[in-house]
């Protein structure tokens, strides 16, 4: 039996359930990784398909109508189906020679990869992974050129062209040596203060750069760095010479910290140094086999990682 013409494609169903969810056709835009107009575009074309308005718009955002709601409910046993069958397909597909190839920003390939990795291994012996490292800008890159199955990112927000989950939280540091005049200090740390300091840091182009100039943007600014580095390795061993003030990962310096090579400096509250960690996939796909698997792991094994890096701080 054929499909009627009046049924949307998945992608369409998929567009109308994350609006009905966030309740507005940007923040769904934003999540499946497409344009504003190219989103309301697509919602247009399949309520001139079905032949009734599926969306209230309001400047507060979008909602469904009478007619969305039904839609909105039978679509999402569609795509829940197609899920499913998704899911069996990919079961039946032979593992054994099963490859994967992974580019993952710095800070995730040091500091959270190797873990995930190690459970990826254990669930499936058979899965040959090659995992290239790079800056964020470079990683969205590759993925969107297809040289990757999966990229994971730093920085406030999926790449263009791109669809993505958050997989783990991070937040950025100030770190200096113990003997710099900032790691005695009691009072903390303003945004003025850090927007005029020149600070050692990331490369142009990587997310860690990316979410300290966000959140320096209202103070002016940053000044220009007195070092640009590429690697946290690099960053940490500047920071203890006494370079200066280093900004990088807490991930990083966690075991520095600890053991006081490093003295993290206090900063004020308005200082919103906090970012997401996202893996990400071309828009309009899927990640599949062992690309799925490994990001069903990622949201398995970072709570044991923080608690074993937790333990072995409280043991230094």
């Amino acid at each position: 039996m054929a499909l009627s013409p009046r049924v949307p494609e998945l992608g369409a169903l998929e567009l109308l359930l994350a609006v009905a969810r966030l309740g507005s056709v940007g923040r769904a835009a934003a999540e499946l990784g497409v344009s504003q107009p190219t989103a309301s575009a697509r919602i247009k074309g399949m309520e001139r398909q079905i032949g009734v308005p599926l969306l209230e718009r309001s400047p507060r955002g979008s909602r469904p109508t009478a007619a969305g709601r039904l839609v909105v409910e039978w679509a999402g046993h569609v795509v829940e189906a197609a899920q499913a069958l998704d899911a069996g397909i990919d079961a039946l597909r032979e593992r054994r020679d099963a490859k994967l190839r992974v580019v993952a920003s710095l800070t995730v390939a040091e500091y959270l990869m190797p873990g995930w990795l190690l459970a990826l291994a254990e669930a499936s012996p058979g899965t040959a992974v090659t995992l290239r490292t790079a800056n964020s800008a470079e990683v969205a890159g590759h993925v969107l050129a297809g040289d990757a199955d999966l990229g994971f990112v730093e920085g406030p927000s999926t790449p263009p062209g791109l669809a993505g989950a958050v997989v783990a939280a991070d937040r950025l540091v100030v770190v200096v040596a113990p003997g710099h005049p900032w790691a005695c200090r009691r009072t903390p740390l303003t945004g003025p203060e850090l927007a005029a300091t020149p600070l050692v840091l990331r490369e142009s182009g990587s997310g860690t750069r990316e979410v300290l100039e966000m959140a320096l943007a209202p103070y002016g600014g940053a000044v220009r760095p007195r070092l640009e580095l590429a690697s946290s390795t690099a960053l940490k061993a500047a920071a203890m010479t006494g370079a200066g003030p280093v900004c990088l990962s807490e991930l990083a310096v966690m075991e520095e910290l600890a053991v006081r090579r490093l003295v993290a400096v206090p900063l004020a509250e308005g200082l919103d140094l906090r970012r997401p960690l996202r893996a990400v996939w071309p828009a309009g796909q899927r990640p599949s086999g062992p690309a799925r698997e490994l990001l069903g792991l990622t949201r398995q094994v970072p709570r044991a990682q923080r608690v074993e890096r937790t333990e072995r701080a409280e043991r230094a």
